[in-house]
């Protein structure tokens, strides 16, 4: 079935100008900061639950690589941390990029561009996996001729061989969760997550131990749960039928390709804005293997991203959904409604960095030693723990105040900021601490103080002072409106192109309503 094209965005703002993408500057739009919580947190909620547990799903496959010995646990660890630099984190930020575009199409009840959009970004995401997947093949080599050791490379490979299919799960499950995110089903992605997880420690112990496949059971395991997630999410999607009116059948090949370029203009910027900050962990846990006693201090730095990957949880969830609120609000034309939606999940991640300041301060030693027992561990990692804290306290903000740039389809600004805050302000100040000032393992974690202090003020100088919300709800009536002409133009449909092309009526107030869109 073909995706008919009918612009029924564009059909409800001519009846009567309301809904669809048409500016509404109704003073009683203005929703209360109680209905907005509830909104959001309904969301962000099932949202936090299914990061958790996706967080545990990587605790388990760390712990089975424990039981198999150094070897085996050093080449695991490595291969897991190269599969996630260099596949997982460019997956999932070219999937942000779909945010706007379903969001914002699913607020303006356009159904025929939120299909479109679901099947472009996983041609993009499938797309990108190819040389991804050849970089995977060659892993081995490449760290021998890096200088690793050729028994933990040899392991590394064996795992990043088998995470393969991995790939392929992930460029259909990310995609689909923005899908179905930005529609608001979030209960049942947590709930079939949930099940995938649970049966993801069965599938270890069988894979690993049972069946004897060592580090490549784990990694199979890990690529048999993320299939399982799509394969449970698909089954719920058809026998629910809950997506039976935004679901508009399989497009033409001309329509997918037609939107392409403009999909890749908008995940291009929220995959390098990703990848900048995800992989500044790394750069920190690099730069630990070069201070006094580097054994303590690498462990250490290992326990400090676990527990901020953790703190991550709630933040990263509270992003995903505020820019589906923002980006529902301004695809219906309710600018209000959406600056509220911003206002409110800011004022929440405030909080939450305020509560994650006051548990690492009190329990940073006893949190430490559920990881480690290790004496110049745990007084390295607890004695780094508030500043850990402090961190959240911008990580937070900065975090949702991203996700809100999203849903206004902005990445690009939020990839600016990140590289402007972590590399050209953070890497700086921890390397001089750390060794030029001879702080030391602290002085890293400063750095990363130093980045998220100026990250934060970056974007809520965006965010709060520098948006204008009418105008931003005219980009998302452009941005939806400009994707279903290029549908048409690549279907050859000329009088829907003349149809669908329209002028936009600027607010009260406002000169100009023609921007760009990216």
């Amino acid at each position: 079935m073909a995706i008919p094209l009918q612009g029924k965005a564009q059909q409800q703002q001519g009846e009567g100008g309301k809904g669809g993408g048409a500016v509404d500057d109704d003073g009683d739009d203005q929703p209360s900061v109680a209905s907005e919580l509830r909104e959001l947190w309904g969301m962000a909620a099932p949202i936090t639950a299914l990061n958790c547990v996706v967080y545990l799903r990587a605790m388990v496959s760390v712990l089975c690589l424990g039981r198999l010995g150094p070897l085996d646990l050093a080449g695991g660890a490595l291969a897991i941390g190269l599969t996630n630099i260099t596949g997982h984190s460019v997956l999932f930020g070219l999937a942000s990029g779909l945010e706007p575009l379903c969001a914002q199409a699913f607020g303006s009840k356009n159904y025929d561009l939120l299909t479109l959009s679901l099947q472009r970004a996983v041609l993009l995401l499938t797309l990108a996996a190819l040389p991804i997947a050849l970089l995977w093949l060659h892993v081995g080599p490449i760290l021998v001729a890096l200088g690793q050791d050729p028994t933990i490379s040899a392991s590394a490979a064996a795992y990043a061989a088998y995470a393969l299919p991995d790939l392929a799960a992930s460029a259909v499950l990310q995609p689909l969760r923005v899908y179905l995110r930005s529609q608001g089903i979030t209960k049942p992605m947590a709930a079939c997550s949930a099940i995938a997880v649970a049966l993801h420690v069965p599938l270890n112990v069988l894979l690993v131990f049972g069946l004897g496949f060592g580090v490549r059971g784990v990694a199979a395991a890990q690529a048999l749960t993320n299939t399982n997630m799509v394969l449970f999410l698909l089954a719920y999607i058809r026998w629910s039928r809950a997506c039976d009116a935004t679901w508009k059948g399989w497009a033409r090949p001309a329509a997918v390709a037609s939107g392409l370029a403009g999909l890749v203009r908008l995940a291009v910027p929220s995959c390098v804005g990703v990848c900048l900050e995800w992989w500044w962990y790394e750069v920190v846990t690099v730069l630990a293997g070069y201070l006094p006693d580097p054994a303590a201090a690498v462990g250490a730095a290992g326990v400090l991203i676990q527990t901020t990957s953790l703190m991550y949880t709630v933040p990263m969830a509270l992003a995903a959904c505020v820019s589906t609120r923002v980006g529902n609000e301004l695809g219906g034309g309710k600018p209000r409604r959406a600056r509220m939606a911003a206002m409110v999940a800011l004022g929440c991640a405030v909080v939450i960095g305020a509560v994650h300041v006051a548990w690492t301060a009190a329990f940073s030693r006893e949190w430490v030693e559920l990881f480690t027992r290790e004496a110049a561990v745990v007084r390295l990692a607890a004695a780094a723990m508030p500043i850990l804290g402090l961190c959240e306290l911008g990580n937070c903000p900065q975090t949702t105040g991203c996700g809100v740039l999203r849903g206004t389809a902005r990445p690009a600004v939020g990839a600016r900021i990140n590289l402007l805050s972590f590399y050209l302000v953070g890497t700086p100040v921890a390397v001089t601490l750390a060794f030029g000032a001879r702080v030391g393992f602290g002085g890293l974690w400063y750095g990363l103080l130093s980045a998220q202090a100026a990250c934060v003020a970056l974007v809520l100088l965006a965010v709060v002072w520098r948006t204008d919300w009418h105008l931003e709800a005219l980009r998302a009536k452009k941005l939806t409106g400009l994707e279903m002409i290029a549908a048409a133009a690549a279907a050859g449909d000329d009088d829907e192109c003349k149809r669908l092309i329209a002028p936009l009526p600027p607010p009260d107030g406002h000169d100009v309503a023609i921007v760009d869109v990216v």
